[in-house]
C-alpha cells in the first residue's frame, strides 16, 4: 500500500476567520498555501503517497438539493458530465476548505496524485478509548464561542449557567459525529487508499441534528443530574439560513466498515459528568459570541 500523508495542519475555526481582515487573510494563507506546499512536496518527493486531508461539510453550505459525496452527475442542455458538487461556503474558513478541495482535485487530475478529502461534520465528545488510559492523554475540549462546537458549549452551559444559547430559530441543521469516529474514519481511509489520479470525497458524519434538537437533548440529559436547564433564543451572530432543507449522503465510510458511536442520552450524560468535575475551570466570558458576520452600516 502507498505511504499515507495525513494533513490536519489548518486553522480550524469558522468564527475566528470572520474576525476581520487579519484573521481572514491568515486563515486563507495558512490553509490554502499550506495545502499547496503539501501537494508540491508530494509531487516532487513521494508522488505515489495517499493524501488524507481534513475537509468540512461546511463547504457545501445548505443547498435546497441533496448533498452528494463530493461529486455530482449532471445533465445540462442534453449533455451529461460528472463534476465537483457545487460549493456555497458560509465563512472565510469554509472558503479556504473549498479552495483546498479544488486544488487537490487539480493535483490529482494533472499530476496523478491520489487523495481522500474527509468532509467532516461537527465533532463532539471528550474521550476516546486511548485518552481514558491516562489523564495526560486527554484531548483538548473547546467550548468557547470561537473554537468550541455546539454540543460541547451546550453541555458546559448546562453545568455552569443553566441556559443554552440557541442562535436564532435553531433550525440550523448539520451532520455530527463522535470524536471516536473521527479516528475510525482516518483509519478506514488509510487502509483503503484512493487510486492514482483519484480525488475521493467522503462525507464524514454519522447523524444529522438541528441546533434546537441538540438543545433539547442536552436539557434532557442535564435534568438527570438535577440541573434546572432551560433553552434560550439569542440573536444569531452568523449569516446563515436558520430553517432549511438538509439531506447529505454519507454512505462511503459506512460501506468501508465504519461503526458509528451515536449520540444517545448516556453519551451526553457522560460528557456532563466529566464537565462537572472541572466546573471550577469554566470561563463563562468566552462562551458568548463577540464576532459578528454582518457589517454594521
Amino acid at each position: 500500500k502507498p505511504e499515507v500523508i495525513i494533513h490536519y495542519a489548518e486553522q480550524p475555526s469558522t468564527p475566528y476567520s470572520m474576525g476581520g481582515a487579519r484573521a481572514a487573510t491568515y486563515t486563507q494563507f495558512n490553509n490554502v498555501v499550506g495545502t499547496l506546499n503539501v501537494l508540491h512536496a508530494m509531487q516532487k518527493y513521494t508522488p505515489d503517497a495517499h493524501l488524507i486531508k481534513l475537509g468540512t461539510m461546511g463547504e457545501y453550505g445548505t443547498p435546497n438539493i441533496d448533498i452528494e459525496e463530493g461529486w455530482i452527475e449532471i445533465e445540462h442542455n442534453g449533455r451529461k458530465d460528472r463534476m465537483l458538487f457545487p460549493k456555497r461556503a458560509g465563512s472565510w474558513y469554509h472558503q479556504s476548505k473549498v479552495h483546498d478541495s479544488h486544488n487537490i482535485e487539480f493535483a490529482c487530475r494533472v499530476w496523478g496524485l491520489r487523495a481522500t478529502d474527509l468532509n467532516q461534520g461537527v465533532v463532539y465528545g471528550i474521550d476516546t478509548d486511548e485518552t481514558v488510559l491516562h489523564p495526560d492523554l486527554r484531548t483538548s475540549f473547546h467550548y468557547d464561542a470561537v473554537f468550541g462546537t455546539v454540543i460541547n458549549r451546550f453541555c458546559v452551559q448546562a453545568v455552569a449557567w443553566a441556559l443554552l444559547t440557541v442562535y436564532g430559530k435553531g433550525g440550523q441543521t448539520r451532520g455530527f459525529l463522535n470524536i471516536k469516529d473521527t479516528l475510525q474514519c482516518v483509519e478506514l481511509a488509510a487502509k483503503n487508499p484512493a487510486n492514482p489520479g483519484e480525488f475521493r470525497v467522503f462525507n464524514q458524519f454519522t447523524e444529522v441534528f438541528s441546533v434546537q434538537q441538540l438543545a433539547e437533548m442536552v436539557r434532557s440529559a442535564a435534568n438527570r443530574f438535577g440541573l434546572n436547564t432551560h433553552i434560550g433564543s439569542f440573536d444569531n451572530p452568523r449569516v446563515e439560513a436558520e430553517e432549511h432543507y438538509y439531506n447529505a449522503k454519507n454512505t462511503s465510510l459506512l460501506s468501508l466498515g465504519l461503526e458509528p458511536h451515536l449520540l444517545a442520552e448516556n453519551v451526553l450524560a457522560s460528557m456532563i459528568r466529566q464537565i462537572q468535575k472541572d466546573k471550577h475551570l469554566i470561563d463563562m466570558e468566552i462562551i458568548h459570541p463577540k464576532i459578528q458576520w454582518k457589517i454594521e452600516k
